[in-house]
């Protein structure tokens, strides 16, 4: 019984517990949002909207400012990782700063698909501080016409 026991798990649902309270205190927010703390935030870096069709899950993940380069994705067994790094701005030190809301740092997030894709087909590009991943569904997430044999 006790194997299985998560203590951060049990946390993380209290703390989606007061998220909830406050949230109905104040449904426009309590506090401002910053995504590279420890807690909920940093698992929320980048920022996606997620569509599907028949054919494709399409991702667009929302990280402006980054060096594409630094940018890694990955497909495995219907897991998606997005992982980078934001760099601070060149030129300005940090004990010069009056005011720093640009939030820099490595992130790494994953998502779980709840339809199998084909891993050898993925793509992903970016532009304009977007990247849109495209994953086709595989041959087995497709929906299939089963024709009906009358008698």
């Amino acid at each position: 019984m006790y194997a299985n026991w998560n203590p951060f798990g049990e946390l993380d649902l209290l703390r989606q517990g007061i998220d909830d309270l406050f949230a109905n205190i104040w449904p426009t927010g309590y506090g401002r949002r910053s995504v590279f703390l420890p807690g909920r935030s940093a698992r929320g870096y980048p920022l996606l909207n997620i569509a599907a069709d028949d054919d494709e899950v399409i991702v667009n993940a929302f990280a402006p400012g980054l060096d594409p380069k630094s940018l890694e994705v990955s497909v495995e067994r219907n897991v998606l990782t997005i992982a980078g790094e934001k760099k601070p701005l060149p030129g300005v030190k940090p004990e010069q700063y009056h005011r720093n809301e640009r939030a820099t740092g490595k992130f790494i997030r994953k998502l779980q698909l709840d339809l199998e894709v084909d891993e050898e087909k993925v793509q992903a590009h970016y532009e304009n501080g977007i990247l849109t991943i495209v994953l086709p569904k595989s041959e087995v997430a497709l929906p299939r016409k089963i024709d009906i044999l009358v008698k």
